[in-house]
């Protein structure tokens, strides 16, 4: 499985909005960047209690990179949602 596929099944399932979740994905000189914006009330959920949630996704997110030689950091972020 693709390192952003699994942040992505990692994050949908935990969210209650999966549909307004957005993983994207650059590359740094430091190496792998992974964004994740959710909406403004799934962020705790992604954050979790004293960010061990957070902590969780990036142990497995560096863990994955480390099996494709890859350094890999995960920032999460609020996309405040435009309602039409």
């Amino acid at each position: 499985m693709e390192l952003l596929e699994l942040v992505k099944t990692i994050v949908s399932s935990i969210v209650d909005e999966p549909e307004k979740a957005k993983i994207e994905q650059s590359e740094t000189e430091k190496g792998l960047l992974i964004e994740v914006k959710v909406a403004k009330d799934d962020v705790g959920k992604i954050i979790g209690k004293k960010g061990r949630v957070a902590s969780s996704l990036r142990t497995i997110a560096k863990a994955s990179g480390a099996k494709q030689s890859k350094r890999v950091m995960i920032n999460v972020y609020n996309v405040a949602v435009d309602e039409e």
